[in-house]
Order: C-alpha cells, then structure tokens, then sequence
C-alpha cells in the first residue's frame, strides 16, 4: 500500500475527526472520500457524454428539459 502525506487546513481536519468514527479512521475517511470523488466524476462524464449523444441525434435540450431531467433524477 502507498503512502501519502496531506496537508489539510484546520478546518479540514475538524471535518476529518468528526467523520472518522463512522467510516473506521481517518485513513478510511480520506478512502471513502476518495472514491466517493471518483464516483461523482465519472457519473458527471457519463451524463456529458449522453447529452453529447442526445444533442448529436436529436439537438440540444432546453434549459426547461435539463431543469425537468435533474428534478426526475436528483441531480
């Protein structure tokens, strides 16, 4: 396993100790944000990529339709 060394802002690191009782340590705490980070960036590319396609096949959609589609969904 890699190690690495963070600096983090006071801040940071209040947030850090507050979280880590529940995701099992500081260490799993920076993991699970980590991947939670990974998730959302690759769900923001895929949405991208989809409206590319959608734009491509059927034009673009109007600030009413991505308004309708991120209420339906959550985003």
């Amino acid at each position: 396993m890699a190690k690495a060394t963070v600096r983090l802002y006071d801040e940071d690191c209040q947030l850090l100790d507050r979280l880590a009782p529940k995701f099992g340590g500081r260490a799993a705490t920076i993991h699970e944000a980590l991947q939670r980070l990974a998730a959302d960036q690759d769900r923001k590319e895929s949405l991208s990529a989809f409206l590319e396609a959608w734009a491509a096949e059927d034009g673009p959609l109007t600030e009413d339709e991505v308004s309708a589609m991120a209420k339906r969904y959550g985003l």
